[in-house]
């Protein structure tokens, strides 16, 4: 006889802090407080870093979707965030469309790179998922390190141009290209969004909290999973190749396996099953990493290594999560007290 062993789930609070879906004006105060953010950040940092920040938070929760919302950790997803940017400068420098135009593109192919990997990936699960999506990401890594007649090889993929419809100010202006590809990032955020908020995306959860109950109810799981991860990989192309639009440059590192690490540490960082601790994760990563570099500082991944690990010591769900949850916990005690004025027990007419 077979028994079915229900294994508990991480904590998903939802891309609001936990306690805000009935609350829809503090929603919306945390989406303009959000918004405004991402229009002031080039005022108050390094225009081209601010635009890193953006691109690899989109990067950031791409994965989630996989990670917090299906239960699969990829650390392959470098693969899709490198052969977009290629493809991207590729597009741009070969043809000289407008970059979103370029960017659209390498996201279609990071999408379709993902299909074969996706359907070998999702047979498995756990760390042998995770083991299948790295072995891809180093096969992709291997081939654009052998094809340098196309991708330059270790010098990497030079001279990307930032062409825009013939405005010189976004071509040539770091600070007003941000503002002209935002709005492509922004929608990738909101695809992600509604993804998860989905009745695929609930069917996703499902999964991750049983599979073989959701099996059992006659979902295709394997087919959910493997859309997952090709919608993942989109929109990681997506901030992959405005990413190399932003440097003008590709370099060979994009397809490392390190690059998958490092969006997973700043997931995990930010708090997984969240979206919005994505955004948080990248902000404190990226800005971290420039300030150490700024100061001449050798030492960037052990600096952000031990701060990853007092970051999930002080916050097992990170960041992000752990707010959510106290959130949480805060407004739940609220209305007891409200119920139960002065511990009197509750009030009349009461639950």
């Amino acid at each position: 006889m077979t028994q079915l062993v229900v294994t508990p789930a991480p904590v998903t609070t939802g891309t609001y802090p936990a306690g805000t879906a009935g609350n829809p004006r503090l929603r919306w105060i945390l989406l303009a407080a959000g918004l405004a953010a991402a229009l002031a950040l080039p005022w108050f940092v390094y225009p081209p870093v601010a635009m890193d920040i953006v691109a690899m938070a989109l990067f950031a929760i791409a994965l989630d979707i996989l990670l917090g919302y299906a239960g699969l950790l990829s650390f392959g997803h470098a693969a899709f965030w490198g052969s977009s940017a290629y493809v991207t400068g590729l597009i741009a420098t070969h043809y000289g469309v407008p970059f979103p135009v370029a960017v659209v593109g390498g996201a279609l192919f990071a999408m379709v790179l993902a299909l074969p990997a996706g359907y070998l990936s999702v047979r498995r699960s756990g760390i042998y998922f995770a083991m299948v999506t790295l072995a891809f990401g180093q096969l992709v890594y291997f081939v654009g390190y052998r094809w340098s007649g196309l991708t330059g090889g270790e010098n990497g993929l030079q001279g990307v141009p930032r062409n825009f419809f013939g405005i010189e100010l976004v071509e040539t202006e770091s600070f007003y290209f941000y503002y002209a590809a935002l709005p492509m990032l922004l929608l990738g955020m909101w695809a992600a969004w509604r993804i998860v908020h989905s009745p695929f995306g609930r069917v996703l959860v499902s999964i991750r909290d049983n599979t073989q109950r959701a099996r059992a109810l006659g979902y295709e799981v394997e087919k959910y999973k493997v859309i997952a991860f090709v919608l993942s990989a989109g929109l990681t192309g997506l901030a992959g190749g405005v990413f190399a639009i932003n440097h003008g440059f590709v370099a060979l590192t994009e397809l490392h396996w390190s690059t998958s690490g490092e969006v997973v540490l700043m997931t995990v960082l930010g708090g997984i099953g969240t979206l919005w601790g994505g955004i948080l994760g990248a902000f404190l990563v990226v800005m971290l990493a420039d300030y150490l570099a700024s100061s001449g500082f050798d030492g960037i991944d052990l600096v952000t290594g031990a701060v990853f690990v007092l970051a999930v010591l002080l916050f097992r769900r990170g960041i992000w999560g752990t707010v959510s949850r106290q959130w949480l916990a805060w407004q739940q005690r609220r209305t007891s007290s409200r119920r139960t004025p002065g511990g009197a027990g509750p009030t009349k007419g009461g639950p």
